[in-house]
């Protein structure tokens, strides 16, 4: 096949696949394992917490949040959103972060002082295993079904 699109069309062989839109791809003899370590320490970087103290889950349990908060209101709401959406783009390899960050996506069209909280920990939680990504069985019996509502 790759011959045929060789000889067919002006294509450029850039041989197996190691990322792709910054997901890093990591092949081995038992499945591939799929990550963003990159993106997560840019992420980790760039809001300051390269060097933060780590913890242990990415959602304080005891943290209430609201959109009725009576905390004020950012200043910049959208370093929030910016850094909200940056961490959304990490749950495709990190499903441990999707409850978390999908809470954080309630507030963002008002985020307030308290809001700020739970991504900061969400960073902390995620200096810890920067690397974790997915892991994809080269053996696995998955199989696809879905469903469909006419409706």
């Amino acid at each position: 096949m790759k011959q045929f699109l060789l000889a067919s069309f002006p294509v450029k062989d850039l041989g197996e696949l190691k990322h792709f839109l910054g997901i890093e791809v990591a092949r081995f003899a038992k499945g591939i394992v799929l990550c963003q370590r990159k993106h997560a320490l840019d992420v980790l970087t760039n809001n300051g917490f390269s060097s933060a103290k780590p913890v242990s889950s990415p959602m304080d349990s005891t943290l209430k949040l609201t959109i009725d908060d009576p905390s004020r209101l950012l200043s910049d709401p959208a370093s929030y959103r910016r850094l909200v959406g940056k961490l959304l783009y990490l749950t495709i390899t990190r499903p441990d972060l999707s409850y978390a960050v999908q809470a954080l996506g309630q507030f963002m069209s008002n985020p307030r002082a308290m809001h700020l909280q739970a991504p900061e920990r969400v960073l902390q939680y995620l200096k810890t295993t920067p690397g974790q990504g997915l892991f994809l069985k080269a053996d696995s019996n998955l199989h696809l079904k879905a469903y469909s509502d006419s409706d």
